[in-house]
C-alpha cells in the first residue's frame, strides 16, 4: 500500500481493509509525502515484490506513466484517480460531483449567508473540490471567492467557509473569536472530512466527508475477489450547528 501520508482518515482505511482482509495476506504501507521523486522510487523499489498494489496518485502530476510500470492486473488506485489511470480498479472519490451534491443539500442553510468562500491551498487538496464548488455557486448565482490561505484575514457577517485542511480550520475559529463572532449565526464553516472531534468542537462542525472505512473496507472485497470495477466511494454532507 503507497499512502500519502498518515493521518486519522487513512487510518481509518487502513483499519477497515485490514480488518476485512482478516490476516489472509501481509500488508506493507509506505507514504510518499506528495513526492514524486519519492513516488517513483518507492514504486520502483517495489516493483516484482508483491502480489498487489494499491496506490495514492493524489493529485501529483507524472503518477500514471509510473504505476503503468507495474503488472497492470494487480494495481489498484484508492482515493483519487484520473484519466491517465481509467483502466485500472478503483475505490475513490468524486469530488466535483460530492462537493456539488452536499452544497445542493445543504442550499437552505446556505440561504441565510451572502458569500461562500472555499479555502484552498491547492499542494494536496484535490482540483475536483473547486470545479464542484464553481459549478455551485454559479448554478446558485451564490457571491464565492477562493483564497489560497487563511491566516488572520478578517470575517464578514454572511460569509460562510468551505475548509479542506483542519489547520485552516483552526485559523477560522481563533479568528471568529478574536472578532466575537458567533459560528452558525454571524457566519458558517463547513470543513472536510469528518472526525470525532468535529462533532463536539464549538457544538458541532458541519462537514462533506466520504465514508474512509466503507472505502477500505470495498476495496479489500475488491483485492480479495479480483474484482476490476471502478468505484466511486460514498459521500455526504453531515449537518451540525456551524452551518
Amino acid at each position: 500500500m503507497l499512502f500519502d501520508e498518515l493521518n486519522s482518515f487513512k487510518e481509518d482505511i487502513y483499519n477497515s481493509f485490514k480488518e476485512e482482509i482478516n490476516n489472509v495476506a501481509q500488508i506493507d504501507i509506505f507514504f510518499h509525502h506528495f513526492n514524486i521523486e519519492m513516488f517513483k522510487k518507492l514504486v520502483s523499489e517495489s516493483n516484482g515484490n508483491y502480489s498487489k498494489y494499491i496506490i495514492m496518485p493524489t493529485n501529483l502530476t507524472g503518477t500514471a506513466s509510473i504505476i503503468k510500470t507495474l503488472p497492470k492486473q494487480d494495481v489498484y488506485i484508492l482515493d483519487q484517480t484520473n484519466n491517465g489511470l481509467n483502466d485500472f480498479p478503483s475505490v475513490h472519490q468524486s469530488f466535483s460531483k460530492d462537493i456539488y451534491a452536499a452544497l445542493q443539500k445543504g442550499k437552505l442553510l446556505l440561504s441565510k449567508y451572502k458569500k461562500m468562500i472555499l479555502i484552498f491551498p491547492g499542494d494536496k487538496e484535490p482540483l475536483g473540490m473547486v470545479d464542484g464548488f464553481t459549478k455551485f455557486c454559479n448554478d446558485a448565482a451564490f457571491e464565492n471567492e477562493i483564497i489560497t490561505g487563511f491566516e488572520e484575514n478578517t470575517i464578514h457577517k454572511g460569509e460562510v467557509f468551505i475548509i479542506p485542511t483542519d489547520r485552516h480550520l483552526v485559523n477560522v475559529i481563533e479568528q471568529a473569536k478574536r472578532q466575537d463572532l458567533i459560528i452558525g449565526k454571524d457566519f458558517g464553516i463547513i470543513s472536510y472530512n469528518d472526525t470525532p472531534l468535529k462533532k463536539v468542537v464549538e457544538n458541532g462542525i458541519t462537514t462533506i466527508s466520504t465514508d474512509f472505512k466503507v472505502m477500505g473496507k470495498t476495496l479489500a472485497a475488491m483485492v480479495l475477489n479480483s474484482g476490476k470495477e471502478q468505484i466511486e466511494n460514498p459521500s455526504d454532507l453531515i449537518i451540525r450547528n456551524s452551518l
